[in-house]
């Protein structure tokens, strides 16, 4: 299906939903009020799948947050599509004081020029190692480098408080049930070698027992262990993709990575998991076989609160 020349809605989109199964059914009416009480707004301004007929979509990912004291963006999309997407759905994006960019690659960052031309206020943060040159094969999927002196921008080196709600952190060393996809990913050392990249330049965001991720390169299991380790918790909301799309069929130790990471997620009992972009479609299919309703799958221009 084409509309108004922009690329095919994914087959099966808004076909009957299927019956979902596994061993976990835990979210009803009132957990999710609770859970959505911390929030006042989350809306999904860019993902790669459409969730709205009336908005465009693409490999990125956006996400725009209200709470009590903040209008921020976790992520930028891949170009300024976003943009539009949110005069489309009533977000005025004049008015987001916080920005983060969850790590060096252009499918998060590059919309962030554009919103630097309508928004002259919002604070600006990502790793300072994500101004590195990041490859997929050959081909350079690093951010504009443009953006690292812009005055908006803050460049960090490790964990950062931004407030008294806002948190990000990075420093995830583990190595659980690691997505192999990363391993076509690299970055160019100063010496011009390329190198496996290791996700330094991944950073988290915290509020209010919510975690958003971009692409939870380190492994979304690693990433709550450190969650854990700086909280003491588990965190009740995450957002974010898996990182374990794939072109071709999995391979053995693919699945067994996938329904791993399934298996340790539903541990997480008070917590729901929503998750798109780089997931794919496939490994959701499998997990969601494992966590029921716990999963819950995004699309670009859909309100998740």
């Amino acid at each position: 299906i084409k509309r108004n020349g922009r690329e095919p809605i994914p087959a099966g989109r808004f076909a009957k939903p299927r019956e979902k199964k596994g061993s976990i059914s835990i979210v009803d009416k009132y957990r999710l009020e609770e859970i959505f009480r911390m929030l006042t707004k989350m809306i999904v301004l860019m993902e790669d799948t459409c969730g709205n007929l009336s908005c465009s979509f693409e490999h990125g990912l956006s996400v725009y947050v209200e709470t009590d004291r903040h209008k921020l963006l976790m992520d930028t999309g891949a170009t300024g599509k976003f943009l539009d997407n949110a005069r489309i759905l009533g977000v005025d994006l004049t008015q987001v004081d916080t920005v983060i960019l969850g790590h060096g690659h252009y499918d998060h960052s590059g919309g962030i020029v554009s919103f630097l031309n309508e928004n002259k206020q919002a604070q600006i943060y990502l790793q300072k190692s994500a101004g590195g040159d990041y490859f997929h094969g050959e081909r350079y999927i690093g951010i504009d480098k443009k953006i690292l002196e812009h005055p908006q921008v803050h460049l960090l080196q490790g964990d950062y408080q931004i407030d008294e709600q806002l948190t990000l952190f990075t420093n995830i060393k583990g190595r659980r049930f690691f997505p192999k996809s990363n391993l076509l990913l690299s970055e160019r050392t100063s010496g011009g070698d390329l190198v496996q990249d290791e996700f330094g330049h991944e950073q988290c965001l915290v509020f209010d027992d919510v975690l958003i991720s971009g692409c939870a390169h380190n492994g979304i299991l690693n990433i709550l262990d450190r969650y854990k380790e700086l909280f003491g918790r588990e965190p009740k909301l995450v957002v974010s993709g898996f990182h374990m799309m794939k072109k071709t069929p999995y391979d053995e130790e693919e699945c067994d990575i996938i329904r791993g990471t399934a298996k340790e997620l539903a541990s997480y009992k008070n917590t729901i998991f929503y998750t798109g972009h780089c997931t794919g479609q496939a490994a959701f299919d499998m997990m969601q076989e494992i966590m029921g309703e716990q999963l819950v799958q995004i699309h670009s221009g859909e309100v998740i609160k």
